[in-house]
């Protein structure tokens, strides 16, 4: 199984899942419709389906448009206000495209219908990936637009966690460097978050990707999958794991170093919803 990372927007992936056995392929979240169906002729493959995790335009504006291009296309994901849906999937349903299996996973929070997607395929040796949209970030996890921080942690602990630890974490942006900044604040004594920013600020002037990370890295680094290490409950004041992440995601949300602050025309854009940049 391959994984294609593509960079749209401004911060954006979207992905392409393909069978190699097969040519056939699952795009993930794809906004930038003509630009996927670029990649997909130029390789030679076949779009089967689409899996949208939610409902924002960054993640779902691209479906009307291949619904139109590509004949009997499906969109699959568990929001009704997903744009051109054509399947709503439930929680625990498994889904098959040839030699690829996705178990749909409920994730409410960032959005009331948020959908994980974890996939593998058969007979592969390759580790097993999950698409985590805006609930699971690399270092980070999204904003509680339409949920609460019990809804969170139940994301992050019984839904995500508990997912194999060597999976493949594919997100839906590129907030790593961010998110690691602000995981040295909670923990400057984690020697493994000094060792990621590093690596991501590489990356980032190289302009590659830092994705996919792996489940396994997430529990080293990620401030909101450490709810229960000291430094972590030092920095939050709490103890009871869903108060420290509820402290954590506010103090997260109050992050920014006022370079980073976005103009007021931009700020209202994203009030408006005419930006996707607020799922951070």
């Amino acid at each position: 199984m391959k994984v294609k990372v593509i960079s749209i927007l401004e911060d954006n992936y979207m992905y392409l899942v393909i069978g190699e056995q097969s040519h056939t392929a699952i795009a993930v979240d794809p906004a930038v419709p003509h630009r996927l169906l670029e990649i997909v002729r130029r390789e030679g493959l076949s779009l089967t389906a689409v899996l949208t995790t939610h409902h924002h335009w960054d993640h779902a504006h691209g479906n009307e448009a291949l619904v139109k291009e590509v004949p009997g296309l499906r969109v699959y994901g568990g929001d009704d206000r997903i744009n051109a849906l054509t399947d709503k999937v439930a929680n625990g349903q498994e889904l098959k495209f040839n030699s690829i299996n996705v178990r749909c996973l409920f994730t409410p929070c960032h959005t009331s219908g948020h959908m994980c997607y974890f996939v593998w395929e058969d007979d592969c040796t390759d580790a097993p990936a999950v698409f985590t949209g805006d609930t699971l970030f690399v270092a980070g996890c999204g904003q509680f637009f339409e949920g609460t921080a019990e809804q969170m942690h139940h994301n992050l602990t019984k839904v995500l966690g508990v997912l194999p630890h060597e999976t493949k974490v594919f997100c839906g942006h590129e907030y790593t460097i961010k998110n690691l900044k602000f995981a040295l604040k909670v923990e400057p004594e984690n020697e493994k978050v000094k060792e990621m920013l590093s690596w991501a600020r590489a990356r980032d002037d190289e302009d590659k990707p830092t994705v996919p990370s792996t489940l396994m890295e997430e529990f080293e680094y990620n401030p909101f999958l450490r709810l229960s290490e000291e430094g972590v409950q030092k920095f939050t004041g709490k103890t009871d794991p869903i108060e420290v992440l509820r402290v954590l995601r506010k103090e997260k949300d109050n992050f920014k170093k006022p370079k980073e602050l976005l103009p007021p025309q931009a700020m209202l854009a994203i009030q408006w919803g005419l930006l996707g940049a607020s799922s951070r």
